[in-house]
């Protein structure tokens, strides 16, 4: 190579931007959303129908149907699959019901799973995490682990019936809560993270592990034990029209941990904490176990509880291409759009683009954070967050801050743009640290202004 060749090269490096992440140019966001929803389907629906009456359930409030599900879906296991209808009726069930894989679960219109919340009745333990720590607790209420093609449809109602029991654990929680973060930090094997009885760590109302091929609509959720929905290293995952009066704590809707390719569609939230939360991981765990969540697509959705869309506070394996587009109010939020991290948790946040989305009453209509909950600032897992593209977003009355972003000095945040944001009272609009420049046009916080008057008489200072 000679001389002149090599200074070129070098040149031509030095001018060169870096590789592009897998996150969306900002031009190019609605192409890759498409190409995304396109190829997720959910899962397959069996064709192989059966009541869950043809083996031995009664929908007359008393009986227990536990028996009758665990030998449906040995019936489905032994099949290669079955369609199992619930018909119109309240069908007790004392303990989880576990899945199987290529089983859809029709809950008709008038039909109601009423679990019994005992919580000796979630015993034996079984593989899960917990606030983004992996290991063994309670069974969640509907658990599926390592299937294919699952589905929970029809009009009916899922009621979980915690309001006495589970609900009441979360001052109880701080030992385990404290011990599973130990474990995390530590590094102990996950099939030495014993919970369980004594240690107060609420079991979820669904929780789907390591699946692909999963489909929620329709139905129901009420009284949930802790999180609603619950999505663990999972992909291709339909959920839609399903509705919620889910307000015990921590009631999450729908959590999403480390799993890619999920459709959110016209959903009804009306629930006790977040709507929708994105996760991948606490600490340790999502750091070596590397696994994002990606490609997650939330639109059509009508908003009521804490907060609507959140990514984090426990996503150390890193947020990758979230779309939120088209979505509206049904009551009071918190905060809109909120993405929170910490030096304590790292990880990063790699594209997000929002589009059309309207509330009424919020604290904070776009919140991001790296500082979250003040933890961590003497740590070293700084969060990358970058490529933030927000437009036609809107609120009537903000009573905190409009817009938000808190970055760190050792990683500011980059690429961002705000266009068309309209938010018609405020008492703080604009709240920027440690970011780089961020790029505005057609922000309206307050008043638009008008075109200015021309000077007249009594503005003429000369002759005062």
């Amino acid at each position: 190579m000679t001389r002149l060749s090599a200074i070129t090269l070098l040149l031509l490096c030095a001018l060169t931007p870096p590789a592009a992440t897998t996150a969306v140019a900002a031009g190019h966001w609605q192409a890759h959303r498409d190409s995304v929803v396109a190829r997720i389907t959910g899962a397959a629906t069996p064709s192989h129908q059966v009541l869950i009456t043809d083996f031995g359930a009664r929908g007359d409030s008393l009986t227990d149907c536990l028996p009758a599900f665990r030998k449906a879906m040995d019936y489905a296991r032994e099949k290669g699959g079955a369609h199992i209808k619930v018909p119109e009726g309240t069908w007790i069930v004392r303990g989880p019901i576990h899945f199987v894989s290529n089983v859809t679960l029709e809950i008709a219109p008038g039909a109601t799973l009423k679990f019994v919340a005992r919580p000796e009745y979630y015993l034996p333990m079984v593989p899960t995490s917990w606030e983004g720590t992996w290991l063994w607790n309670y069974s969640p209420f509907i658990y599926g682990y390592g299937l294919h093609d699952v589905t929970i449809c029809g009009g009916g109602t899922i009621d979980s019936d915690s309001d006495n029991t589970f609900a009441t654990w979360r001052k109880k929680q701080s030992r385990g809560q404290e011990l599973s973060r130990q474990y995390n930090h530590e590094g102990r094997p996950v099939a030495e993270r014993r919970f369980g009885e004594g240690f107060y760590l609420r079991p979820h109302m669904i929780q789907f592990y390591d699946c692909k091929g999963v489909t929620l609509t329709g139905v129901f959720l009420r009284r949930s034990p802790f999180w609603c929905v619950h999505l663990l290293q999972c992909e291709n995952v339909v959920f839609s029209g399903l509705r919620y009066d889910a307000k015990l704590v921590n009631n999450d809707g729908i959590d999403i941990e480390s799993s890619r390719d999920v459709l959110i569609d016209n959903v009804y939230f009306n629930n006790g904490d977040d709507n929708i939360a994105i996760k991948s991981g606490r600490d340790n765990d999502g750091w070596t176990t590397c696994r994002p969540s990606e490609n997650i697509v939330i639109r059509r959705c009508h908003f009521k509880g804490l907060h609507a869309v959140v990514i984090g506070s426990e996503m150390s394996g890193g947020v990758e291409n979230v779309f939120v587009e088209n979505c509206d109010y049904a009551g009071y939020c918190k905060r809109g759009i909120f993405v929170k991290t910490n030096p304590d948790r790292g990880g990063y946040v790699k594209g997000l683009y929002v589009d059309n989305v309207a509330f009424g009453e919020v604290a904070d209509l776009f919140y991001v954070t790296s500082m979250y909950a003040g933890q961590g600032l003497d740590n070293c897992h700084f969060s990358t967050i970058e490529q933030i593209h927000v437009s036609r977003l809107s609120a009537e009355k903000v009573t905190g801050t409009a817009l938000v972003l808190q970055g760190t000095e050792e990683k500011p945040i980059r690429q961002v743009s705000f266009s068309g944001i309209t938010v018609g009272e405020a008492r703080n609009g604009v709240s920027f640290e440690n970011t780089e420049p961020v790029q505005m046009s057609n922000c309206f916080i307050g008043l638009k202004v008008g075109v200015p008057s021309q000077i007249s008489a009594k503005d003429n200072i000369f002759k005062r």
